[in-house]
């Protein structure tokens, strides 16, 4: 295998902590590297911090690497020795598995019925989960005005989901998702669960995912992927309900100037 040379672009979204958190699953610890504030991975792994405030995802640079303009991203040196660029979250953590986690740390060999189990529950938080989640985030946080139709659709399809993965777990005799251990469908899908109340959803009434969550965020490498880039002491502190609306209101600028932006292309 070729030595690897990947560079992360990515934000501490559900979908950004991704690669991060397989990425530490895989052994490895970030270290800061230089005075511009990038982070490296030990050995082989830079991070570059997208900024959505500076719409960088939307860079001629950038858009090089991920012609959609969403993080996260990442470049690697290939086996050629040429570059490879990948995108989209659960393409990141397929590549990672399958290059790279020689010793089956947080997969299954290819051709295993864990295998397929895998992609399934991956491909389902790609088409369903993150999407829908993520429609409720922006009706319930960042549209310019409350539309509660449109709060309700996609709050009570996440819940939906959530009911599909909580009844699964409570079946699983590991408490994973797949199999016996920790997987890239456990890591796909727990950016999203924790970040559930921001979309208005809580987790008291799905027991086993509750506890799914809990069990994870217990685990080094999850608390380490999730904070990379890594956050700021203001934004580790739990914001209060008038917190949580200001920057909501931030947020809503920018996604509201990069609609404006998108619509007129």
């Amino acid at each position: 295998m070729a030595p690897s040379e990947i560079t992360l672009y990515t934000t501490r979204t559900p979908n950004g902590i991704k690669a991060s958190i397989a990425l530490a699953e895989l052994g490895l610890e970030y270290k800061k590297s230089d005075a511009f504030g990038h982070w490296r991975l030990t050995f082989f792994v830079q991070v570059h911090p997208i900024s959505f405030a500076k719409n960088e995802q939307k860079e001629p640079w950038f858009l090089e690497i991920n012609p959609n303009g969403r993080i996260p991203a990442i470049t690697d040196k290939f086996e050629d020795g040429k570059p490879i660029h990948i995108f989209e979250s659960g393409s990141i953590l397929q590549y990672l598995a399958d290059r790279y986690d020689i010793e089956h740390k947080i997969s299954y060999p290819r051709g295993t019925r864990e295998y397929y189990d895998i992609n399934s529950w991956i491909m389902w938080q790609m088409g369903g989960l993150g999407p829908m989640q993520g429609q409720a985030n922006h009706f319930f946080r960042y549209a310019p005005e409350k539309i509660q139709y449109g709060i309700d659709r996609y709050q009570n399809e996440t819940r939906r989901l959530y009911r599909v993965i909580d009844t699964h777990l409570a079946k699983s005799p590991s408490g994973y998702l797949v199999g016996d251990r920790v997987t890239i469908a456990d890591i796909s899908c727990w950016g999203w669960v924790k970040a559930g109340s921001w979309a208005g959803i809580e987790l008291d009434e799905f027991p086993a995912l509750k506890a799914w969550m809990e069990k994870l965020r217990a685990r080094p490498a999850f608390e380490q992927g999730a904070d990379v880039p890594p956050a700021t002491e203001a934004e580790k502190k739990p914001k209060t309900k008038e917190e949580e609306e200001k920057a909501a209101a931030e947020a809503r600028e920018w996604i509201m100037k990069g609609q404006q932006a998108d619509a007129k292309k």
